[in-house]
């Protein structure tokens, strides 16, 4: 189920993302073939003032979605420099404490934007050139947040578990060097790092 859910996330990113490429180069070769004469009958007819106005809101459920997609996958940079200095025992709680705050974070944004939603959902408000039900817009909110405080306490439980933290590949980075983890604090060791150093 887990294994679903994580592909469905990914393709929800890939697929917004590209959504919102696509219309915003539509809608840029609109614009510029408008100028031209021999397409400007062929163009002049066809309405694009929607793109910007979607583009966004495709952007803003991919970034909602991509922050947890970050948390499952150890991408959101924090500075632990004093965290990695401590013993492995301290290391943990402190760890355990931030993954728990984040996850009581988002959830109290999940149920704030659910109730938002819900009250929107009950007024006739709509998107200036969409004209689409603004509860829509903003259900990203709820989903998102929701879907972040699971990943937080799925990562919390794995490190409880294994004492392991998701970690991102920054090998595929030109020009890293070979054992830079050792010097990485951006992220927080796991307990598996060596303790201090």
């Amino acid at each position: 189920m887990l294994k679903f859910l994580d592909h469905l996330e990914e393709w929800m990113i890939a697929l917004l993302m590209g959504s919102a490429t696509l219309i915003t180069f539509a809608a840029v070769l609109h614009r510029y073939g408008s100028g031209i004469e021999t397409l400007q009958p062929y163009l002049a007819h066809i309405n694009m003032a929607w793109a910007q106005e979607l583009t966004i809101y495709l952007f803003v459920w991919m970034a909602k979605f991509g922050a947890a997609y970050g948390v499952r996958t150890g991408i959101h940079v924090g500075v632990d420099v004093l965290i990695n200095r401590l013993s492995d025992k301290n290391r943990a709680k402190f760890i355990i404490f931030g993954l728990l705050s984040g996850a009581l974070f988002t959830g109290v944004i999940a149920a704030l934007g659910s109730d938002f939603v819900w009250e929107i959902a009950h007024t006739d408000q709509t998107s200036p050139d969409l004209e689409a039900p603004m509860w829509l817009v903003y259900l990203a909110i709820p989903c998102g947040s929701s879907l972040m405080c699971f990943r937080f306490l799925q990562v919390t439980w794995n490190f409880i578990k294994t004492g392991k933290l998701p970690k991102h590949d920054h090998g595929h980075v030109d020009g890293l060097e070979e054992g830079a983890e050792e010097l990485d604090n951006l992220h927080p060791h796991d307990l598996n790092h060596g303790g201090k150093h």
